[in-house]
């Protein structure tokens, strides 16, 4: 018997294509079993000791095991993006890892919309799991292809990102200096300003790595060691701050405290990102190089540098150059009177 059916419908293969090497299988259509069976007479002539690979079971929530296990420490956000990756395969009833399809994901995006996830949100969720099938797929641990690899993200409204002017940044430290308990939040806050870094990463300097009038973050996001000149009177006042304070205690908490007390308008998920987007601000409307400018912020992409292009002084200037109306008069002449 090579292929048969079965009372249930189903087609059995029971075939056997050299002595001793007997393969069995159930399909649900006739030209699943004959696929299967010609398979194993082929790969059997060429390779004797072959047999056939049993089908992947694994649920998602094995996969993100598998992945945590093998690239998540490489991560400075390991652990927090696994409890993510978990919630997220509960959310989608945890399938069969090789079944999920893109339109299963679609319309799990769809009810998390409508029950009011923020789209940002979402789409930072889809690259995390493709992440998963990408990754475990590179290292061999799943053979087939990304089942989301077609699912696209939310096209998403750019928003505009928000600068200091000279009188908020006043206020803001005038604000600090008189309402924060913490020694610290003033000059991480003026360590932002001067040099363009993330909050995270000036908070975590130390003596050692400001010096020479440089300051040098090595806890970066790309994790890419990024020196930025500083002058020298910024430069003295942290290291008086080092030995009379120590070192920088985890104060963003009292920064946000500070900067909804000022009254300063923030939008909403920049809080302390305004200082870093206000050097980047003023870095470019005062002539600055773009490129340069990638460099000093540590991105590594120039498309995330060149949000802020529109500030230059020059930026799309040849639109009043060479547009195709040069004289508006023409447009406000008075009309004769009838």
């Amino acid at each position: 018997m090579a292929i048969e059916q079965q009372p249930d419908g189903r087609w059995k293969v029971d075939v056997e294509p050299i002595k001793g090497k007997r393969f069995r299988k159930t399909f649900k259509t006739k030209a699943e079993a004959q696929r299967f069976e010609a398979t194993c007479r082929t790969k059997v002539i060429d390779a004797p000791a072959w047999s056939p690979k049993p089908k992947d079971r694994r649920r998602l929530t094995d996969l993100i095991d598998r992945w945590a296990t093998l690239h998540a420490h490489t991560l400075t956000d390991g652990e927090a993006r696994r409890r993510l990756l978990d919630s997220l395969a509960k959310a989608l009833g945890n399938p069969v890892a090789i079944k999920l399809t893109g339109n299963e994901y679609a319309e799990y995006r769809t009810n998390a919309i409508k029950a009011g996830a923020n789209p940002k949100t979402l789409n930072n969720r889809l690259g995390y799991l493709r992440s998963v099938f990408n990754v475990l797929y590179q290292l061999g641990d799943i053979d087939y292809a990304n089942p989301l690899a077609r699912v696209r993200p939310l096209r998403l409204q750019e928003k505009e990102l928000s600068y200091l002017t000279s009188e908020q940044i006043s206020q803001l430290f005038q604000a600090i200096h008189e309402r924060c308990r913490t020694p610290h939040v003033a000059m991480v806050a003026a360590i932002c300003l001067a040099t363009g870094a993330r909050w995270g990463e000036a908070q975590a300097l130390t003596p050692g790595r400001v010096r020479g009038g440089l300051v040098t973050f090595i806890n970066t996001k790309g994790k890419r060691v990024r020196a930025v000149p500083i002058d020298a009177t910024l430069e003295a006042r942290i290291q008086n701050h080092f030995k009379r304070h120590g070192l920088f205690s985890n104060c963003l908490n009292s920064f946000d405290k500070i900067l909804g007390v000022s009254k300063i308008p923030v939008p909403a998920g920049q809080s302390s990102h305004v200082l870093r987007h206000t050097f980047a601000s003023r870095f470019v409307m005062n002539g600055g190089n773009i490129l340069t400018l990638q460099k000093i912020l540590g991105h590594t992409s120039l498309a995330m540098t060149m949000r802020y292009a529109h500030l230059a002084p020059d930026h799309l200037q040849d639109a009043l150059r060479f547009g195709p109306i040069a004289d508006f008069e023409q447009f406000f002449r008075e009309w004769p009177s009838a």
